[in-house]
């Protein structure tokens, strides 16, 4: 008998102003698997030789524990670092490309998110980075090693009971389509965002041929508040770019009903779907609220243009990360990471604990 499907579907703003007395349910995931991009890349890109998204350097990871650039595209922490926290699974999760992993960490939580990834593989060639096909290809290793070590019945088990991380998309919008002329020859941007969700599709389906089954998938950010864009399109006052956040809240959309397509064919699974466009939108309209002063530049640097290589050790930054939304001119800083956390953490978490 075919199990029951699942779809949660949030769109709420995480405002964080309730004080609760009893505490959150929290499901019990065996581990974490992290696919995605820099804003999930726990350091994979530091054994890329020859790419230029790295963030193994300072002031990368001045506030990180023990003040170490790890290769996490922020000044600390990242969400899936709190996530896992939170879940008391680990404090942290590795990356999967490191030789030396031990089998223990390979148990609790695997990230093969890259920076300058996206669903469309273009998007990870143009940045020299690591495609979502590739991510798949690792995982699938990393299936096999984990069948090695505990045997298939249990890899399944733990494959079944992980909780799988998919955050991706925005990179295809800002290194190819909306950067990049020729790529609108191909595509208007009704078709690439169709072509991106079709890509994000295959994906989730390879990941349930391997026995996963709950899927915590993120929308688009408001891309036209990223600072770089806004350097980049001369947005007069440093306000976002307002046809590239309709563009992503037009994705966003189309991502709730393809969600609800998927889960039609994928029995057994638990689909919820991430709000970040609001989360975001809400530090940015209403910084005083959480403590935030900066929300059109980054730390590192002026804030409009740093990031990688651009944000070095003799890069100045600011005096306070905690009070800037963005941490460079295109990565959040660790407290809006943490933040986004809370918010994964009160309105999504809970949504996993009646799965079946």
């Amino acid at each position: 008998m075919a199990l029951t499907v699942h779809l949660i579907i949030l769109m709420h703003v995480c405002t964080l102003v309730v004080v609760r007395s009893d505490p959150l349910p929290k499901p019990n995931f065996s581990s974490i698997l992290v696919f995605g991009d820099s804003s999930a890349d726990s350091g994979n890109n530091n054994y890329i030789m020859g790419s230029l998204a790295k963030a193994n350097h300072l002031p990368y990871g001045k506030d990180f524990p023990g003040h170490v650039p790890t290769g996490r595209f922020s000044n600390g922490k990242l969400v899936i670092d709190f996530l896992a926290s939170i879940l008391n699974i680990k404090d942290g999760v590795p990356p999967y490309l490191n030789p030396n992993l031990p089998n223990k960490e390979l148990l609790t939580g695997v990230c093969f998110a890259s920076g300058g990834s996206g669903f469309d593989d273009c998007t990870a060639a143009s940045a020299n980075a690591i495609s979502m096909t590739k991510q798949i290809e690792y995982f699938k290793a990393y299936v096999a090693k984990l069948n090695r070590i505990t045997g298939e019945n249990e890899t399944k088990q733990i494959l079944g009971d992980a909780l799988v991380i998919i955050g991706a998309g925005s990179n295809d919008f800002l290194l190819k389509f909306y950067d990049r002329p020729h790529a609108r020859v191909m595509f208007n941007i009704n078709m690439y965002q169709d072509y991106l969700l079709d890509r994000l599709q295959i994906l989730i389906k390879d990941l349930y041929d391997y026995e996963c089954r709950k899927f915590l998938v993120s929308g688009l950010p408001p891309i036209g508040c990223i600072p770089f864009q806004i350097t980049l399109k001369f947005e007069r006052d440093r306000k976002c770019v307002l046809q590239e956040n309709f563009d992503a809240e037009q994705y966003n959309q189309k991502l709730v009903q393809r969600l609800l397509q998927i889960q039609a064919m994928l029995p057994g699974s638990r689909l919820v779907y991430l709000d970040l466009y609001y989360s975001i939108l809400n530090l940015i309209n209403h910084p005083e609220n959480y403590g935030l002063e900066v929300t059109n530049r980054g730390c590192c640097g002026l804030g409009a243009l740093e990031v990688t290589a651009l944000c070095n050790k003799l890069t100045p930054v600011c005096n306070d990360a905690s009070k800037y939304v963005f941490w460079d001119s295109f990565h959040l800083s660790e407290v809006s990471n943490q933040y986004l956390a809370k918010c994964v953490e009160i309105n999504v978490l809970p949504q996993f604990c009646n799965s079946s």
